[in-house]
């Protein structure tokens, strides 16, 4: 019975010092933004954003490429600032949102790419298919305090996605040549966060 005492013992001790390395971070969509832009008519972009959304970053302290993110974004929350454009994105000639309401990234593996850069891959899931995609970050950057006593942190991160890829292949032919909505997604994400308690 000592032994087996003993033994849970010096299994918990061990543990600690394991489980105080990652830090959990909570993505604030208050003071954040995930973006994104796509050519229109051949001639200009249209940009546009997902309003609701939830995440989760642990951040190893020791070895920041052991650190892990996890995203769910709403994707009838889309805004362009149009709204018939809005109400023709969630239907099913885009992300058919009654169909899958929800968008998820989950990282893969994370590299560092020079100082204060990291190159984060991971499976993104959209419209009922999943690809891989490499996000190039920015951050994070040094932790703050801010009013109310959390402790916050920011990163930026990017890249770019082929809307086919993903089955979002509807589209218009234009009578001067190419099409009306360009297949290339530029995702932009202005991240703050705040540190779990």
């Amino acid at each position: 019975m000592k032994r087996t005492l003993a033994s849970i013992i010096t299994i918990i001790a061990l543990s600690i010092p394991a489980l105080a390395l990652a830090t959990t971070w909570n993505i604030d969509p208050d003071h954040s933004n995930v973006g994104f832009k796509v050519r229109h008519l051949m001639i200009s972009n249209v940009k546009g954003s997902f309003d609701k959304y939830t995440g989760v970053v642990d951040v190893n302290d020791k070895d920041i490429t052991k650190s892990k993110v996890q995203v769910s974004i709403d994707t009838a929350s889309i805004n362009t600032n149009v709204q018939k454009r809005d109400d023709h994105l969630r239907s099913a000639d885009f992300f058919d949102v009654a169909k899958f309401p929800a968008m998820t990234f989950v990282s893969k593996k994370v590299a560092k790419a020079g100082k204060g850069k990291l190159k984060v891959t991971g499976d993104l899931t959209l419209h009922g298919i999943t690809r891989e995609v490499i996000l190039d970050v920015e951050g994070p950057t040094k932790e703050s305090k801010d009013l109310y006593g959390n402790i916050r942190s920011g990163a930026v991160a990017s890249t770019k996605i082929n809307r086919k890829d993903f089955g979002l292949v509807w589209n218009k032919a234009l009578e001067t040549g190419g099409v009306a909505v360009g297949e290339e997604i530029a995702i932009n994400l202005e991240i703050e966060m705040i540190k779990g308690k």
